[in-house]
């Protein structure tokens, strides 16, 4: 959609564009946890508990940092099109799963900066493997830092490489702890499907490298496939082995709102890295066990809460965009 001058774009057209953009946020295991509902011009942000990761997340921590990231993209996209999105959370304490009311009004056009991370919404994908030895541009961290502040989190850089390793081991720790459990194993069967199926969710095989590259330190991957020699080939010259910048999305408190809060600047963050072409690859298996997140915040965040752990960097290779769940299935009309 070509931005037009206020009230010559029919709300549900405007609210079609807005939810497009929020679908394509990423989610724990491409679960898309979100539903919206449209009613004139506001647009309503629900969270799909059906799609919460019983096993590794059943609190909904991950589920809401993912709704997060979607409510970032829609206010983007909101803007994109000279809208202000005016949010409200939580808006009925008898609706838990309803997460935001958001009225679009018509605002002044977008700014050059606006558009431009708009574009980053499709260019972004998550990288599943190791880095190059290009570097990310110089004060890009201090960039990144301030974008998350602005949606009320700290994006801590992990400089010291004795904290690398540690927070690389968690993750080995975690990872192969959970492939000894069967419940963890049958939830990732359930959101990590055989090639050839038609499913417009869950981690698809071209999304994951069959043979993960290691990097040293080496923060451990996903077992996707589990055994079955499914994913991407690659060939082995053209794979990074770097490990590339570590750095950890935190938030002062630990409650729903902080949740919410830590997807939006998680979204805001990863649009501001596509647009310098720096990609992040995401380890959060020890955050997914009450005792390794404990320990991780005590040990190095200072008192804050961990929300997530990942790895930014250049990727020779793109995987691709995810697949979406169509319009039908995430838009519904309100009352």
């Amino acid at each position: 959609m070509k931005t037009r001058s206020a009230g010559v774009v029919p709300p549900e057209e405007i609210a079609a564009f807005v939810i497009d953009a929020a679908s394509q946020a990423p989610s724990v295991h491409n679960t898309q946890p979100w539903w919206f509902g449209v009613h004139g011009s506001r647009v309503t942000v629900h969270a799909d508990t059906d799609r919460r990761l019983d096993v590794a997340d059943p609190d909904g921590r991950e589920m809401l940092i993912s709704c997060g990231a979607a409510l970032f993209n829609l206010r983007l996209a909101a803007r994109h099109l000279g809208h202000t999105a005016e949010v409200r959370l939580w808006p009925d304490p008898e609706r838990p799963t309803l997460l935001a009311d958001v009225d679009l009004i018509p605002d002044r056009p977008a700014t050059a900066d606006e558009r431009r991370m708009f574009e980053q919404i499709t260019r972004r994908h998550s990288h599943r493997g190791g880095f190059t030895a290009d570097r990310p541009p110089t004060g890009l961290s201090s960039t990144l830092g301030a974008e998350a502040r602005r949606e009320g989190a700290v994006l801590r850089v992990v400089a010291d490489l004795r904290a690398i390793r540690a927070l690389a081991g968690l993750s080995e720790v975690a990872e192969q702890t959970q492939r000894l459990s069967p419940d963890h194993v049958g939830e990732i069967a359930r959101w990590a499907p055989a090639p050839g199926n038609r499913r417009k969710d869950g981690v698809q095989a071209g999304a994951y490298p069959r043979e993960a590259a290691h990097t040293d330190p080496h923060f451990a991957a996903r077992d996707f496939a589990r055994g079955q020699g499914w994913g991407r080939t690659e060939a082995r010259h053209l794979t990074g082995d770097r490990t590339g910048t570590v750095v950890m999305v935190m938030t002062r408190e630990d409650t729903a709102a902080d949740w919410l809060a830590a997807g939006q600047a998680l979204q805001r963050v990863l649009l501001r890295a596509a647009e310098d072409d720096v990609s992040a690859a995401f380890h959060t298996q020890a955050l997914e066990f009450p005792e390794l997140r404990a320990f991780v915040r005590e040990r190095y965040c200072d008192g804050a809460h961990p929300q997530v752990i990942m790895r930014l960097g250049h990727a020779e290779e793109e995987t691709g965009g995810g697949v979406r769940r169509p319009e039908a299935e995430i838009a519904r009309d309100e009352p």
